[in-house]
């Protein structure tokens, strides 16, 4: 298994101007992610998701996360999100 904290801290290392929230879902292994990232900008919500599953790709591999919800944001797609929640 691995912590809500390890997750936070691999995609941070990805992505060090990341603002990442992780959720745990069920069980520990079924997570949810929210990920606000510059290195997002100008890239499609499928290289976004690709980004964030490389940072965790030894995670995945092994089925220490079994599943992830994962939502990517610019952070000026951020900010508009959280206007309109």
């Amino acid at each position: 298994m691995i912590s809500l904290d390890q997750v936070k801290q691999q995609i941070q290392a990805a992505l060090p101007d990341a603002e990442v929230m992780v959720n745990d879902l069920g069980g520990g292994d079924h997570l949810e992610a929210v990920v606000v990232s510059s290195a997002f900008t100008g890239q499609s919500r499928v290289k976004q998701h690709q980004m964030v599953y490389g940072a965790l790709k030894d995670a995945l591999a092994s089925e220490a996360i079994h599943a992830l919800a994962l939502k990517t944001f610019t952070p000026e797609a951020w900010a508009v999100a959280r206007q309109t929640a």
